[in-house]
């Protein structure tokens, strides 16, 4: 097991909770200016600092799993880590589950370990558990709370680079679940995040995630979902809207339908349950 952490600018979180991980740690930055990738190297002479020369956003992990030479690479944050034990259950998971292409975990947030609502809806198992499968199907997940099997992560390609950030979890999780790896939630695996707000922009995440979520529709979905994201968002954000426009040529080029059980499998989720 490997641990690959994306990062930027957060060098002061990261001095939080890479001492927190029990596995070998790669560090990918993205092309940091506050002497993180430095002062990390310095202090943690065991963890491998990739240094990219521009920001990449959620991409910047395919970076970290094509380095790593185990079978099995969990996700973190700068401002996340697994719990003790976690990652030794998720590798006999995966060891004793062959068509298991990825594993995620239950969330707890801030010091005081509340539940996460996407955990929460996980464990309810709306789209079932396959026979044999270790726990409920999810097709959706928290990029700082997985562990996924190498050659299944990089066969689809990993995390999409035009999605950049924020919502960028759900084209990967179609993408694995179409080749035919079971995705599964498990609440003994335990992840504790502590996520701060403050130096967001909430409207530029808004623009980013209703772009992406227009754009993930575009390339997977069918013509009636596609015309009902669209609305939505465009609603939600009018310039992602043109966002989109400027993409949609590279966007239909790379359009590839789900295959029936995956799309029935999203129509369930949207019948009522939160988006995963």
């Amino acid at each position: 097991m490997t641990v690959v952490v994306a990062t930027r600018n957060r060098r002061d979180r990261l001095f939080e909770t890479l001492p927190e991980h029990t596995a070998p740690v790669i560090l990918v930055d993205n092309g940091s200016d506050d002497g993180g990738p430095e002062a990390i190297a310095t202090a943690f002479p065991a963890v491998e600092v990739v240094r990219l020369p521009e920001n990449r956003g959620a991409a910047a992990r395919n970076e970290g799993v094509r380095r790593a030479t185990t079978p099995y690479v969990a996700f973190a944050d700068d401002d996340s880590y697994w719990s003790p034990g976690s990652l030794a259950r998720a590798t006999a998971l995966l060891d004793r589950h062959d068509r298991l292409g990825l594993v995620t975990a239950k969330v707890l947030i801030g010091p005081e370990g509340r539940l996460d609502p996407i955990s929460a809806a996980m464990a309810a198992g709306p789209i079932g558990t396959p026979p044999g499968a270790p726990g409920p199907s999810v097709l959706g997940f928290l990029s700082c709370a997985v562990v996924v099997r190498r050659e299944a992560f990089l066969a689809v390609g990993g995390f999409e680079p035009r999605l950049f950030v924020y919502g960028e979890e759900a084209l990967l999780a179609m993408d694995m679940a179409a080749a035919g790896w079971w995705l599964c939630y498990e609440p003994s695996l335990v992840v504790r995040h502590f996520p701060r707000s403050a130096g967001r922009d909430d409207g530029t995440r808004r623009r980013i995630e209703a772009r992406n979520r227009m754009l993930t529709a575009l390339l997977r979905r069918p013509p009636a979902v596609v015309a009902r994201t669209l609305a939505s968002s465009v609603r939600e954000s009018p310039a992602a809207g043109w966002d989109v426009l400027r993409s949609l040529p590279w966007t239909l080029r790379h359009r590839r339908r789900l295959p029936a059980p995956v799309e029935a499998g999203l129509v369930r989720l949207a019948a009522g349950q939160p988006r995963l």
